[in-house]
């Protein structure tokens, strides 16, 4: 019997790689932004299956629970929807929300999954806030949005946000965040220091400093891809100087400050602990 392809996300292995790195080391967290071009649905699923799959690759696509979720059949990977109002009211919210506390039917963890969160109203998002930063572990949100900016902050702080690039080839990110990238993979640590002072002063706001983190913090996590195998020759230079432990810490460190960026902290402040964490990644000259 022939063996049956793996599934992916359409049109962007990076980010399938990507997911399923996250998966292998238990990195999923309970709160998922799935934002840009493409399929926000079926990358959803795809995250969805990565949560409740019992195979060594997740989403291995050949377990009961990976079967059942991209058959939209799962009884723990719930779609929200409103379908009485033109908007996802409150009381739906609070209804999903004491959901989210009893335990799952049968799989690993109870995933919600709000297919168009332009219907979330910031009020009705509030309603989510608490479960999202005190709710129970086996709790998962997984946001579609094609830009994230419809949230509110204080979600998009609680979140890791996945991009689709609808894309195989380079990702467009900041040149900032090439260059940060590029700083940790020569290792020098006053070009660290000079860069996050360098940002400090330019007067970057929190919001171009999230999305600055968020594009490097792809890179890396591409690089990490790119050390299992990937085809992307821009990351294997970053692999090869913090090597797999160095990347997934980097990954780690950068989503920390993804998410400080969504709180009343100053820019300062920021960058400059940045700096430091930074520079705990590796020997630097």
């Amino acid at each position: 019997m022939a063996k049956r392809e793996r599934p992916g996300i359409t049109g962007d292995f990076r980010l399938t790689e990507r997911i399923r790195e996250a998966a292998g080391r238990g990195a999923l967290g309970q709160a998922a932004i799935l934002s840009g071009a493409g399929d926000l649905g079926e990358a959803a699923l795809f995250l969805a299956a990565a949560m409740e799959c019992e195979g060594e690759a997740r989403p291995c696509g050949e377990c009961g629970p990976c079967r059942k979720v991209f058959r939209n059949i799962h009884p723990d990977v719930v779609i929200v929807r409103d379908p009485e109002h033109k908007n996802v009211s409150v009381e739906v919210l609070r209804n999903t929300v004491a959901d989210a506390y009893i335990l799952p039917n049968e799989g690993r963890r109870k995933v919600y999954i709000f297919p168009d969160c332009a219907l979330l109203e910031p009020k009705a998002q509030n309603v989510l806030l608490k479960v999202l930063e005190e709710g129970p572990p086996h709790g998962a949100f997984l946001f579609c949005a094609e830009n994230s900016a419809v949230l509110l902050p204080t979600i998009r702080s609680r979140a890791v946000e996945w991009k689709l690039s609808n894309s195989a080839t380079e990702p467009v990110a900041d040149d900032r965040a090439r260059e940060l990238c590029a700083i940790l993979r020569d290792g020098k640590a006053a070009n660290v220091a000079a860069y996050c002072a360098g940002l400090e002063s330019s007067k970057i706001s929190r919001d171009e400093l999230r999305a600055l983190l968020s594009d490097a913090r792809d890179m890396v996590t591409a690089s990490l891809a790119a050390s299992y195998g990937g085809d992307y020759e821009a990351e294997k230079g970053l692999a090869e100087a913090l090597g797999r432990q160095g990347l997934s810490r980097a990954a780690d460190i950068l989503g920390s400050f993804i998410r400080q960026c969504g709180y009343n902290v100053g820019v300062g402040h920021i960058t400059g602990a940045l700096g430091v964490a930074l520079m705990e990644l590796r020997q630097f000259s």
